[in-house]
């Protein structure tokens, strides 16, 4: 007899426990009422990323080219004054420098390949 005053709180907890998890687990809606994926927003995060890094990278390249604007006309400048017998040492370790930077921007503009 007092197994049956119990009887309707194991019902109720029997019937509401399956439930329970399955409430828990679902994903809150997004504005236009479709549920959120996790595919998606890691999509989503992705191209951001992606594109922050081209962004970083021609930003790089503006630098650089503007660099080796300067590098070359300070080249040629040196040139000029220079002998037709005689190169400054100086004038060795520009085109050395402009060579690197050349070759830094080619690799920037191909990309992270």
């Amino acid at each position: 007899m007092r197994y049956r005053a119990y009887l309707p709180l194991l019902l109720l907890l029997t019937l509401t426990f399956p439930a329970w998890p399955q409430r828990q687990t679902a994903q809150p809606p997004r504005v236009d009422g479709s549920p959120v994926d996790e595919d998606e927003t890691r999509g989503r995060f992705t191209r951001d990323m992606e594109k922050k890094a081209a962004k970083e990278r021609v930003a790089a390249l503006r630098n650089d080219t503007d660099k080796l604007l300067k590098l070359s006309v300070e080249l040629k400048a040196n040139v000029d004054k220079s002998d037709e017998n005689v190169l400054s040492v100086d004038v060795i370790k520009r085109a050395e420098e402009i060579e690197k930077l050349a070759k830094s921007v080619k690799d920037k503009m191909r990309g992270p390949n």
